[in-house]
């Protein structure tokens, strides 16, 4: 597996962007992906957990505070369903999970739970969680509560997901540009 400080673990470098990518499920997600993503070998699985920063704080309520939330939510579907299309055209499997749901957007058969976004990001890169009222809030060690998670996950080397992943950047940039 790569080193946590190779080019595959910094995959994305825009300012309000970040990412790390995890080989292997950890041991304390395991049930968890396993329900969500049945029939996978997770030992082969890369994990992508990405983490959107937000100019509003996302445990506030009100529309601003919904716009910005849906304004995270498609950027992440959109660089998500491009890395994806990069990787199906390499053969490679993908799935990323929908933030609000829980549940994978590529192949949506056969899940038996749903994956906790906040409950993942904490096992994963150790971020702190608090409770705001009824809901698990992760918090960023730089952006605090100001931030949105979501994850991607893949069978792929992790010299494709990079390919794919700069792909996916240069097709968007394109269409934004």
């Amino acid at each position: 597996p790569p080193s946590l400080g190779s080019p595959a673990f910094r995959l994305l470098t825009r300012a309000h962007y970040r990412s790390a990518l995890l080989p292997g499920v950890p041991r304390a997600l395991r049930e968890e992906v396993a329900a969500v993503l049945p029939g996978r070998d997770l030992g082969d699985l890369l994990v992508v957990a990405t983490t959107q920063a937000s100019d509003l704080d996302l445990v506030r309520t009100g529309e601003a505070v919904d716009q910005e939330k849906d304004v995270l939510l498609e950027s992440f579907f959109e660089w998500a369903r491009a890395v994806a299309a990069a990787l199906a055209a390499a053969g490679h499997w993908c799935d990323y999970i929908d933030p609000c749901s829980g549940l994978p957007m590529v192949d949506r058969s056969g899940h038996r739970s749903v994956y906790d976004e906040v409950s993942a990001l904490a096992a994963l890169r150790q971020y702190k969680t608090s409770n705001a009222g009824c809901c698990k809030i992760v918090l960023h060690p730089r952006w605090g509560s100001s931030v949105y998670p979501a994850t991607l996950f893949t069978e792929a080397p992790p010299e494709v997901l990079a390919a794919a992943v700069t792909s996916a950047e240069a097709a968007l940039a394109g269409r934004r540009g």
